[in-house]
């Protein structure tokens, strides 16, 4: 199953971005609209997904989340990868926001 993709730099304004790292890869540097939903916790935390309109996923490079957009596509989601992931964000110089002291970075 193929999954559509967009990079970082064309999500369109007020995209709904659900990040699937782990929690020190969140810490280290996310976007800041971003919501934090593990890869590992998906399926346990379903709930906290809206149920209409389009999800872009990232993690770091973009393995993990097309691996849950294709999961949630086949559960009557509308999951979009991130193509590139926020190395990609990072690199295509976009914001981001850390939980910790100091600068973000991509983990």
């Amino acid at each position: 199953m193929n999954v559509d993709a967009v990079d970082p730099a064309d999500l369109p304004e007020g995209a709904q971005l659900i990040d699937v790292r782990e929690q020190d890869e969140w810490e280290a540097g996310h976007a800041p609209t971003a919501q934090h939903l593990p890869a590992s916790e998906l399926i346990a935390r379903l709930g906290e997904l809206p149920e209409d309109g389009d999800l872009y996923l990232i993690c770091r490079s973009g393995g993990r989340s097309v691996q849950a957009a294709m999961w949630l596509n086949q559960n009557g989601y509308d999951a979009i990868n991130v193509r590139g992931g926020m190395d990609q964000w990072f690199e295509s110089g976009l914001p981001m926001v850390s939980d910790g002291e100091g600068e973000p970075y991509v983990l």
